[in-house]
C-alpha cells in the first residue's frame, strides 16, 4: 500500500466502504467491534461490583447510608465508563478521518498513546491534509517516504497537558515526540511554538515560519488532550536550508564561505544572531575582502553554544552569553524591543533542526563588545568600518548550496552531516527505510488491533479500580 497523500485518502474510502457493508478494516475486528465490545465488559463489569457491594453494605449499614453509597459508586462508575479513549475520540470527529488514517498507519506510535496518561495532540483537519501538495512536506509524502512522514507525525505530539488556555501573549516553546536524530538536534526533542494572539487566537509556529491555528480546542480522551489545528506543523529544517526562507542569503553564503556552515548546521542547542542582508550589503566590500578565517572571526560572535536553545522567552534583560568566538554578548530590553550589545531584534525565534535563529539588523563588531544599546535611533550605524555595495547587490549569496530546498531531512547530527545525503530526491540512504516501512505493514496493521486490545483493558482497569477504591474506601468510612 501506497503511503502518498491519495493513498491515505484511498485508505479512508476504503475503510468507510468496509465498515458500510459491515465488515472490518483492520483485521477481524474493526475499532467500531472494539467499541461495542468495551460498552458490553464495561456494563457487565459494572453491574456484577454494584451488586456485590449493595449486597455488603445492606448488611453493614443503615438504609440511607446504603443508598448515598450506591450513588457514589454509581456515579464514580459513570464518569469512568464516559472517559472516552483517543480511539473513540478520533471516530466521534469526522474532519479527523485523514489525521486518523495516517496515525493508525504507524501502529507504534499509535500504541504508545494509548498508554499515555498526559499528552497533547496537535491533529492537523481534514483541509490540512489537502494543503500538502502546496507545501514543504509535499515531495516527502508524495515521494511515500515513510521515515520522513512518521518524524512529521511525532511532532505533533507534546508531552504533557497543554490545553488552550495554557497559552498567553508570550511565546512558549513546548516540546515534542521527534527526537530522532536524523532531524533535530536539540536536546530533549524538538520544539513547537504556542501563542495566544488578539481575538483569543492560539497560533502554533513550527519550522520555515509555518503557522497553524488553533480550530478546535481541548478535546478530552482518557490520555490527553487533542487540538485541531489547520496546517501541519513542519519540522525546523538546518541552518543552510532555512536562511533563504527569511531572505538572510548572505548570511547562509558568508557562512559556507567561512567554513562555518557544517557547524551551524549540526551542532547541537546553538542560538544564532543572524544579521539581515542590509548589513551585510552596508559592510559588503569589506567583508568579501576578508579571508574565510577573518570572516569566521566576525561570524563567530554571533552564535552562543549553551547547553540549552536560548528562545526569546529566555532572554531577560542583562542577561550575558558567551559566545563561539569566546566573547560575551548583553542581552538589553528597552523601547519594547529587545537587543544584542548595539543591534535591534527584528525577528525572533525562528526555529532550526538543531536550534533557534533571531535576526538583528546589525552586525556585532568581537573588538568593541562593551557597545549597548541605543533604542532613540532606528538602526545603530555599523561599528565595522568598511564599504558598502548597491542596493541589488547581495554578498557571499553565490556560496549558498544550489541544492538547498524547501525541506531538507538529512541528519542534524555531526555524525551524519546534513551534506552528505539529498533523502529529498530519493537517495539510496532512505531506500533501506522505506524497504523495511513496506515490509512492516502488514505488522502494524497487528499492531493497530492490538492497540485496540490495549484501549479496551485500560479503558475495563480504570472502571474496576474507580470501583474498588470507592469499595475501599466506604469501608474503611463505615
Amino acid at each position: 500500500m501506497e503511503w502518498s497523500v491519495s493513498g491515505f485518502r484511498d485508505m479512508t474510502r476504503k475503510g468507510r466502504c468496509m465498515k458500510a457493508n459491515g465488515a472490518s478494516s483492520s483485521g477481524a475486528y474493526g475499532d467500531g467491534d472494539f467499541a461495542s465490545i468495551k460498552v458490553f465488559l464495561l456494563s457487565v463489569v459494572t453491574e456484577l461490583l454494584l451488586a456485590a457491594v449493595i449486597v455488603f453494605l445492606r448488611m453493614r449499614t443503615n438504609k440511607v447510608t446504603w443508598l448515598l453509597t450506591f450513588f457514589a459508586i454509581a456515579f464514580v462508575a459513570l464518569a469512568q465508563q464516559n472517559s472516552q479513549d483517543l480511539t473513540q475520540l478520533l471516530q466521534s470527529n469526522t474532519n479527523l478521518s485523514e489525521f486518523t488514517t495516517l496515525l493508525t498507519s504507524y501502529g507504534d506510535i499509535y500504541a504508545n498513546l494509548s498508554f499515555q496518561s498526559q499528552v497533547t495532540i496537535l491533529a492537523p483537519n481534514n483541509d490540512a491534509f489537502n494543503k500538502i501538495p502546496y507545501s514543504s512536506l509535499g515531495p516527502a509524502f508524495e515521494a511515500n517516504q515513510s521515515q520522513i512522514v512518521r518524524s512529521v507525525l511525532q511532532y505533533h505530539i507534546l508531552p504533557g497537558l497543554h490545553p488552550s488556555g495554557s497559552y498567553n501573549g508570550t511565546f512558549s516553546f513546548d516540546k515534542t515526540w521527534l527526537q530522532d536524530t536524523s532531524y533535530t538536534n536539540v536536546t530533549g526533542g524538538q520544539v513547537v511554538g504556542g501563542v495566544e494572539q488578539a481575538g483569543d487566537v492560539n497560533i502554533f509556529t513550527s519550522g520555515m515560519g509555518t503557522r497553524s491555528t488553533l480550530i478546535t480546542a481541548n478535546l478530552r480522551f482518557a490520555g490527553g488532550i487533542v487540538h485541531v489545528i489547520d496546517n501541519f506543523l513542519i519540522p525546523p529544517n538546518t541552518f543552510t536550508q532555512t536562511v533563504p526562507q527569511f531572505n538572510l542569503t548572505a548570511a547562509g553564503g558568508a557562512a559556507e564561505y567561512a567554513s562555518l556552515a557544517e557547524y551551524a548546521n549540526t551542532h547541537k542547542d546553538l542560538t544564532i544572531f543572524v544579521p539581515q542582508n542590509a548589513a551585510f550589503q552596508a559592510l559588503g566590500g569589506t567583508l568579501q575582502s576578508m579571508s574565510p578565517p577573518q570572516l569566521q572571526r566576525i561570524l563567530d560572535y554571533h552564535v552562543i553554544n549553551s547547553s540549552t536553545v536560548l528562545y526569546s522567552s529566555g532572554l531577560s534583560n542583562g542577561t550575558i552569553l558567551r559566545t563561539l568566538s569566546g566573547q560575551n554578548v548583553t542581552i538589553s530590553f528597552a523601547s519594547n524591543s529587545l537587543f544584542v550589545n548595539q543591534a535591534r531584534v527584528l525577528q525572533q525565534d525562528l526555529l532550526i533542526a538543531n536550534g533557534v535563529m533571531h535576526v538583528i539588523d546589525n552586525f556585532l563588531d568581537p573588538n568593541t563588545p562593551s557597545m549597548t544599546a541605543n533604542p532613540e535611533i532606528p538602526t545603530a550605524p555599523p561599528l565595522i568600518q568598511g564599504t558598502s555595495l548597491t542596493e541589488n547587490m547581495v554578498p557571499f549569496t553565490s556560496y549558498l548550496p544550489t541544492s538547498v530546498t524547501s525541506f531538507d531531512t538529512r541528519s542534524a547530527t555531526p555524525t551524519s552531516s546534513f551534506g552528505a545525503t539529498d533523502i529529498g530526491k530519493g537517495a539510496s540512504a532512505l531506500a533501506t527505510a522505506t524497504t523495511s516501512a513496506s515490509a512492516s505493514r502488514t505488522s502494524q496493521s497487528a499492531e493497530k488491533s492490538a492497540a485496540d486490545k490495549a484501549h479496551s483493558f485500560s479503558l475495563g482497569l480504570k472502571v474496576l479500580g474507580g470501583l474498588i477504591g470507592a469499595v475501599y474506601w466506604t469501608i474503611r468510612i463505615v
